[in-house]
């Protein structure tokens, strides 16, 4: 999401003006507009997490194209919008943010609106940046954007000073603009890197980080495998067990089977296959030692004997 994000915050061409006296860079900032269009009932999710917010998607013709990005906004975000004015009529609000104030002209109908925008940077807001050693002006090999993209995305999602200061506290490394972004919409902060840290996993990258908080993957979780005695001890493996939905109770099951010290891969062939307590008791009553390969043969159909399910 978030690097689809930030490159598709494409053609906000904000007007800068640079002047260069000295050592110093006086940076005049005019706004942009472009088109919005919102809707009641699309930021709700099946889970509800959504519901009781308004999804908005902005958009803007530029020399590639029109370019759109739409978020879920809670209500009180949007200074000037009560949930009954989507029911019909003309609406002014604004979506005020440290990196600028995005303005919003238009109408509803029925829960559904349309209308303008126009998206004015904050001052002094990327030189705030900058002293933190956050600079929105430098670009790197990523192709992650240019400095108008970057100023728009950031009032979108709402990446702060606070944030930056917070990220910095946990001295967790080298940090960039990109990483600001994805802790911002993937909501990493200091104290979820130092519970992560404290799990024995010392060298996380922000890219871990936001696959953690993707496949929800905790402290806890974290503590709970290490206890069952996982073999081999590394991030990418506690990503595997959630996409493949290997749970501490699952991992009992298989050392009450009588199968510790199993690798990563063992353990998710066992998800892959099915393999569960009742297979492997039934196996064992042919082979008491049975092996994992032995068992997904079985399941394969490669190597047959009496199991019936």
């Amino acid at each position: 999401m978030s690097n689809k994000f930030i490159r598709s915050a494409v053609g906000l061409s904000i007007a800068f003006i640079i002047i260069v006296i000295g050592k110093y860079v006086i940076v005049a900032q005019t706004a942009i507009s472009g088109e919005w269009k919102a809707d009641t009932h699309a930021g709700k999710t099946r889970s509800g997490e959504d519901a009781g917010k308004l999804n908005i998607s902005f958009s803007l013709k530029s020399e590639r194209g029109r370019n759109q990005n739409g978020k879920s906004f809670a209500y009180d975000e949007l200074q000037g919008l009560r949930p009954e004015q989507t029911e019909g009529g003309k609406v002014s609000f604004k979506l005020t943010r440290e990196a600028g104030t995005i303005e919003c002209e238009g109408s509803f109908t029925a829960g559904k609106g349309s209308g303008t925008f126009r998206f004015t940077p904050a001052n002094g807001y990327v030189e705030a940046m900058r002293s933190r050693g956050f600079d929105f002006e430098k670009f790197n090999s990523k192709g992650n954007g240019t400095v108008e993209e970057r100023l728009f995305a950031a009032a979108m999602i709402d990446v702060t000073t606070a944030l930056a200061d917070d990220l910095l506290s946990a001295n967790f490394g080298q940090l960039d603009v990109d990483d600001l972004f994805k802790a911002a919409i993937f909501k990493i902060d200091s104290q979820f890197m130092a519970e992560m840290k404290a799990t024995g996993f010392p060298n996380l990258s922000m890219e871990d980080l936001v696959k953690a908080r993707i496949f929800k993957i905790d402290a806890d979780y974290v503590r709970q495998i290490n206890d069952m005695g996982l073999a081999e001890k590394d991030f990418e493996s506690l990503v595997k067990f959630r996409i493949f939905k290997i749970t501490p109770e699952f991992l009992g099951e298989l050392k009450a089977e009588g199968f510790t010290g199993l690798s990563s891969e063992e353990i998710v062939k066992f998800r892959i296959f099915n393999i569960n307590a009742d297979f492997i008791k039934k196996a064992k009553a042919e082979n008491p030692n049975v092996t994992v390969e032995e068992m997904v043969q079985m399941r394969i159909g490669v190597h047959r004997i009496k199991i019936t399910d």
